[in-house]
């Protein structure tokens, strides 16, 4: 029997701190890449980036964004991530927000797309101060649909944990494997899915408006507010019009355009 040969592995830390007057710190190491956009407002944006092109076994990528009081800031990636087919244990990626008193982030990342045979462990950790502003989403995709491709066999664990002024506010995890991947009852057809989260003093006022958006064809799209959140969930077989509908809803609860990394249609 012939071994596996020893891959190299893909290594990458990117930090930023932005305060009142903008950047404050920005470290960065490996394959893990943060840019500072010119923008046409006076919110900073902050775009980080895997220059390895994606994420598979033995892979580890930690980001960090800092926002100090009073601040205000969008940030988010340039594109999709892509998981890779896995030869071995998980690639992982863990990322750690802090928003401040009396700040405002806007945590847009795009898709994570997780092809055939991947294995992804991913850890998001958000610090919210008792007044922070804090709007995020995640998405899905299962392999190309346009290519013709099943998924069936990928390994995901997205754990997203959202504390305010040190205490458990918000916390979602999501497990996808073979067993519920060719569950034909567990998810239904679907190949796309997305949950938005804001996190908000006053968060339940923007649920009409949510509920209100024009239906998109093929996108299942429900919200609720409560206990000062307020959660979109949004699920398709096909992820264009998913990223229509989710992009629809952003902009409705920020009251700006989406960042421009965000204008390509998948």
């Amino acid at each position: 029997m012939l071994d596996h040969p020893n891959m190299q592995r893909i290594r990458g830390e990117a930090r930023v701190s932005l305060g009142r007057a903008g950047l404050r710190d920005l470290r960065q190491a490996g394959s893990a890449k943060a840019m500072l956009p010119r923008v046409d407002t006076d919110v900073p944006e902050v775009v980080f980036l895997n220059t390895a092109g994606g994420v598979t076994s033995g892979d580890r990528l930690d980001y960090t964004l800092n926002i100090g009081a009073g601040a205000r800031a969008t940030a988010g990636t340039q594109t999709a991530e892509r998981a890779y087919r896995a030869t071995g244990g998980p690639g992982r990626i863990e990322t750690r927000i802090t928003v401040s008193r009396g700040a405002h982030l806007d945590w847009l990342p795009q898709e994570l797309i997780a092809f055939e045979g991947s294995h992804l462990a991913r850890v998001t950790q958000v610090d919210l101060a008792a007044d922070a502003h804090f709007l995020c989403v995640d998405s899905v995709i299962l392999g190309r649909p346009a290519h013709g491709e099943i998924v069936t066999t990928a390994r995901l664990d997205d754990l997203r944990t959202i504390r305010r002024d040190g205490a458990l506010f918000h916390q979602e995890h999501l497990s996808l494997g073979p067993e519920t991947l060719s569950d034909p009852v567990a998810l239904g057809g679907v190949r796309a899915l997305a949950t938005l989260v804001l996190a908000a003093p006053g968060a339940g006022d923007a649920l009409s408006a949510i509920r209100a958006l024009p239906s998109t064809g093929g996108v299942r799209q429900a919200a609720s507010a409560w206990d000062g959140r307020l959660v979109v969930r949004l699920m398709a077989r096909d992820p264009a019009p998913l990223r229509r509908a989710l992009m629809s809803a952003i902009v409705t609860l920020r009251g700006t355009p989406m960042p421009r990394v965000w204008q390509s249609d998948v």
